[in-house]
């Protein structure tokens, strides 16, 4: 037994399973992983972020940018990030929009920050269905539980289903520990699908008639990663619906420019709710690295982050279709298999016929990791009713005909278990 008296969270620490799956990765080289949701290599900006290193490296005056910066982010860069945010919608409180964007080390510290200044243990949030499991494991971490959102047989959201819901929590007095709802709104991850303002307005019907005006948490990193075009629903801070919610959106520079930088942003509806969330941030790290910031300043400023949008929409629509294409042909929908062809994002969202069990610690499983493929399982994508059926994949990383070989290897496995 160990010596050391840990506090509650330290025993609540598990690691993360998204590092079991890079063990196993690693572990085996010859491995094809289509589980994390790396971004291509291939595509990396180098010479963007390189015009940017050198644009920098000539200012005159003092390097500032080599300085500690500020904790709510540099004030060009948030300037910048409104601007793209408010290209894409108008909100009524566009001032305020714009006023309360912040910077983080990346999305995921900015979802972290939210949950530890509005949730204690034993709190609940209500999560999408399904949902971003490193968030979902990030809740069960602060002793947080997870309600999913109800959904049709179609994966919509079900209005109907969530009042029920809703009053099943306040019977059982659940309903007073409901401390915040979550969604993955556009070209989600896991799924791929995108929320239309009809499902949106139906979350935030269903809580107001509940009386459960709590803050909404929209997480849209995969707004801009669409393949031909944007999807077309507004977020939740130009929603009438949700006017009455305290509002976080969040989004991020990783997916969409280059994920070693690690600059996220978000923007929040209540000064106090940001204000709180900041005064956490800055026992964290007491502002985002300054550099990076500085680099990403010029690299909107330049042009760059449009261009590099351009190059990886078509990378991951050619990679998307590389392994969608592979499925196909070795006949995975033959077996009883199912998914849709995604329209943005970096992931498939595959159904098993439904006796299949595709867990962590499945035969299904084992089975592809001998086979020299591996995947994310689904069971770790759900608030609770965790259904055993379901697998994500990812085609962020590999190449074309890596990703073609991925998917004949983890159809031949199918093959075997039908």
């Amino acid at each position: 037994m160990s010596p050391i008296a840990y506090s509650a969270l330290g025993h609540r620490a598990q690691p993360p399973t998204i590092a079991r799956l890079m063990t196993l990765m690693l572990e085996n080289p010859k491995l094809l992983s289509i589980a994390a949701g790396f971004t291509d290599t291939k595509t990396l900006p180098v010479s963007v972020v390189q015009a940017a290193v050198d644009t920098l490296a000539r200012r005159e005056g003092d390097p500032e940018y080599l300085q500690y910066g500020t904790n709510q982010g540099r004030p060009k860069l948030r300037a910048l990030l409104a601007d793209r945010l408010l290209a894409l919608e108008t909100p009524s409180d566009a001032d305020a929009v714009r006023k309360n964007v912040f910077v983080t080390n990346g999305s995921q510290q900015a979802l972290y920050l939210a949950m530890q200044v509005l949730c204690d243990p034993g709190d609940i949030v209500l999560v999408d269905r399904p949902s971003y499991f490193v968030y979902l494991e990030m809740l069960a971490g602060l002793g947080v539980q997870t309600r999913s959102l109800p959904v049709d047989a179609a994966g919509r959201i079900d209005g109907p289903a969530l009042r029920t819901l809703l009053a099943d929590m306040r019977k059982t007095g659940e309903l007073s520990r409901l401390k915040a709802v979550y969604f993955v709104s556009y070209f989600s991850n896991p799924s791929a699908r995108s929320l239309d303002e009809t499902e949106k307005n139906a979350i935030a019907s269903a809580l107001t008639e509940a009386g459960a005006i709590v803050p909404v948490l929209e997480d849209a990193a995969y707004r801009e990663l669409y393949y031909e075009r944007p999807h077309p629903a507004r977020s939740v801070l130009s929603l009438p619906s949700w006017s009455a919610f305290p509002r976080l959106y969040f989004s991020t520079l990783t997916k969409t420019f280059a994920s070693g930088l690690k600059v996220g942003y978000g923007t929040s509806s209540d000064a106090g709710l940001l204000a709180k969330m900041l005064h956490v941030k800055g026992h964290h790290d007491f502002g985002t690295a300054n550099y990076n910031q500085a680099l990403l300043e010029e690299v909107i400023t330049q042009g760059g982050l449009d261009a590099q949008l351009a190059v990886i929409r078509a990378a991951y629509l050619r990679k998307m279709h590389a392994l969608h294409g592979a499925l196909v042909e070795a006949g995975l929908a033959s077996l009883g298999w199912t998914w849709t062809v995604p329209e943005g994002g970096l992931y498939l969202w595959l159904t098993a016929p439904a006796s299949l069990d595709t867990g962590l610690d499945a035969a299904f499983c084992r089975a592809c990791v001998d086979a020299g493929v591996l995947y994310v399982p689904g069971e770790l994508c759900f608030g609770h009713d965790a259904p055993k059926n379901h697998i994500r994949l990812s085609f962020g990383v590999l190449g074309e005909a890596d990703l073609a070989e991925a998917g004949r290897r983890f159809t031949g496995v199918a093959k075997r278990f039908a």
